[in-house]
């Protein structure tokens, strides 16, 4: 592991923390609906229907697997590299009795069986840790059966170079769309290096893993937004924030 991957694991370890200090509020929100969005679970029916065995990359709380659970998926294995946020999603799901087991492990390189997964789910802030995005999409591929699918809903691309700012939305002037990485400087990923992918980058990666694309849709509204009452002009309906992927190996 080199010194880029250690400083991100220690950050996101540190993060995570927050997930064992908001253990009971969100043992709480697991109990109840909402858990994944409408546009997740319009795209996702027909597979969920199916009952799928699912494999979660980088699982971060848990709430995701639970929804999953609660949509109809068999189980879940969750995988992320912070032993803390694996540590307190099984403890939810455990004293939920809900059919969702984590490990701790780094993506690419899940270890699990070859074809075990109808369904990989991933995406809500992961991509961003992957350095290698071939590997990436070959390790989903190998874990797919025939016939499985890969779904994300991530941050769009895009997003690293909104500005904050509340009047209007302005272009950081020390990012490139085009850029290989930049370092985090807010909650929860603060001085953690991220790599940017841009869509055609993710689109060609999966589709030469031997996935079949079928659905990629964009939208203005971002997935996450932090509890601050922030309320950024990017968000403001002009600007791509998120966007949602389905592809069947």
């Amino acid at each position: 592991m080199d010194e880029v991957v250690a400083g991100d694991r220690v950050v996101w370890e540190q993060a995570s923390a927050k997930h064992v200090r908001e253990y009971d509020e969100l043992l709480e929100a697991a109990r109840g609906d909402g858990l994944l969005l409408e546009r997740e679970l319009g795209l996702l029916g027909a597979v969920l229907a199916q009952q799928p065995v699912v494999v979660h990359l980088q699982s971060g709380h848990g709430l995701d697997d639970i929804g999953l659970v609660k949509a109809g998926a068999q189980r879940v294995i969750g995988i992320d590299y912070s032993s803390v946020a694996a540590g307190a999603a099984q403890r939810r799901a455990r004293e939920l009795g809900v059919a969702c087991h984590y490990l701790v492990a780094e993506v690419p390189g899940v270890p699990v069986k070859d074809a075990c997964a109808d369904l990989v789910y991933t995406g809500k802030g992961a991509l961003i840790w992957m350095r290698d995005l071939d590997a990436w999409a070959r390790d989903i591929a190998r874990v797919l059966r025939p016939g499985g699918h890969l779904f994300m809903y991530e941050a769009h691309p895009a997003v690293p170079l909104w500005t904050w700012d509340e009047d209007e939305p302005r272009i950081r002037p020390d990012r490139s769309y085009f850029a290989e990485s930049h370092v985090n400087d807010t909650f929860p990923g603060n001085g953690a290096r991220e790599w940017q992918w841009n869509l055609g980058q993710i689109v060609t990666a999966i589709t030469a893993a031997g996935l079949h694309l079928e659905t990629l849709e964009e939208y203005a509204e971002p997935f996450w937004r932090p509890q601050d009452d922030t309320n950024a002009a990017a968000w403001s309906g002009r600007l791509p924030n998120s966007y949602a992927l389905l592809a069947r190996r």
